[in-house]
């Protein structure tokens, strides 16, 4: 079964708001078994509401729609409704005692506008909203459902889980759809289908394989649609099963799984403590350890030595390393994750320097070139990392690449050095 998703509002063309109602509406249909076949947005205009809502029912079984339900003159979704079903407005009761109630309680003024709330085109059937003073509604039409939800994002998500689904569940007969996501590190999104492009190309007709990267990982998601959800869920997790074994030291985990998550979780069963020194990373990954529950359990401290001076008063970097190798050098790298160990006593150290623009870069040493040290009862070891163009993505990338070495460092039987 397939649904298109509509939202309606100028606000959400001139990038006034930014649209979740659609993502949290996908979810729902989603984990319905229904197809999302497309997301559309419209203005504030009536005609162009009819026709995406006409050109959607030729496509999908149904449409949801949201926003244009408020009391002002800009909001006419329901006008345009009653038009497009051929019906005029009528009065309910039951709408106007409860938009009465709720605005009394609030102290606003039960006012004309307010009193239209209550109107809604005869042809629907009225989806209560206990959350707002604007009604949902349900159309059809051979055998095709429009339905039209207020644009208050709490009050639309309590209107798909008490009022849409289980009315779409009761009317349709709904198929399941199966999303497994397995989450990668340390391949960029090209590398990555390089690697594994002989297991895709042999995966069964009815999955679908989707690259999702973001920094410092790449989600793959298998999906499977209106299957029978049981056999589909076994084979997405034999298929899952093959690639662990074909790339095991780039898998981190399944769905939200992330490295920060996973390194978190190793240096707590280990026992082992940790401290940070950053310098283009500002401080990111000791924000990225803290922001965890349990990290006191682990995490020592963390030092932001950005000047060459800070590196050596605070992380013990000789000032000859500085002046022969300068401040972004492998030996400047190794100095601070060792001079941060030593100073705290932590069992492993973790160390950032590089250029993250847009300027300092120079031919042999470009924005973006970061060096990465782990400093750990084995030995140190450091990397050399291209992290982009952009300073944020490089932020975002050294992170993420420190976070890969810890995690290596922390199971060198299982990762060995690179």
């Amino acid at each position: 079964m397939k649904a298109t998703i509509i939202t309606i509002g100028d606000e959400i063309l001139i990038g006034q708001i930014t649209d979740t109602n659609s993502v949290s509406i996908a979810r729902h249909l989603n984990a319905a078994g229904i197809v999302v076949l497309a997301k559309n947005s419209v203005g504030d205009d009536a005609a162009r509401i009819t026709e995406a809502v006409e050109r959607a029912l030729r496509d999908s079984e149904v449409v949801v729609l949201t926003g244009g339900l408020g009391p002002t003159k800009d909001d006419i979704t329901k006008k345009t409704l009653a038009a497009l079903f051929g019906c005029g407005m009528v009065r309910d009761e039951a709408v106007a005692a409860h938009v009465e109630r709720m605005l009394a309680a609030r102290g606003i003024e039960y006012n004309e506008l307010n009193r239209a709330q209550a109107l809604v085109p005869a042809a629907c059937t009225v989806l209560f909203n206990a959350h707002g003073t604007a009604p949902g509604m349900w159309f059809e039409r051979d055998g095709r459902a429009v339905i039209s939800l207020p644009g208050v994002p709490f009050e639309m998500e309590h209107l798909m889980q008490d009022e849409v689904m289980p009315r779409l569940r009761k009317r349709f007969s709904l198929r399941q759809i199966v999303h497994r996501t397995l989450v990668t590190s340390g391949l960029a999104e090209s590398m990555l289908a390089e690697r594994i492009a002989a297991w895709e190309e042999a995966l069964p007709s009815y999955l679908r394989l989707a690259y999702l990267p973001n920094p410092g990982a790449v989600r793959l998601r298998l999906s499977a649609y209106e299957v029978e959800g049981g056999a589909a869920e076994r084979e997405i997790e034999r298929q899952f099963e093959a690639l662990r074994r074909l790339i095991p030291r780039y898998v981190v985990g399944y769905e939200t799984a992330s490295m920060q998550e996973l390194v978190h979780r190793m240096l707590t069963e280990r026992g082992a403590t940790l401290a940070t020194a950053e310098s283009c990373t500002g401080g990111t990954l000791a924000a990225k350890f803290t922001a965890q529950a349990g990290a006191s359990a682990y995490f020592l401290a963390g030092a932001v030595a950005y000047g060459n001076e800070a590196k050596r008063s605070m992380l013990d970097v000789p000032a000859a390393t500085l002046e022969r190798w300068g401040a972004v050098s492998e030996q400047t790298a190794r100095a601070m994750a060792e001079g941060i160990r030593r100073r705290t006593g932590a069992d492993y150290a973790v160390a950032t320097t590089g250029i993250a623009g847009p300027a300092g870069g120079t031919e042999s040493t470009p924005v973006g070139t970061v060096w990465i040290a782990v400093a750990a009862p084995r030995g140190t070891t450091a990397v050399l990392r291209q992290c982009g163009t952009d300073r944020g993505q490089i932020i975002d990338r050294a992170a993420a690449f420190a976070l890969a070495l810890l995690r290596d460092a922390l199971s060198p039987e299982q990762y060995p050095e690179r």
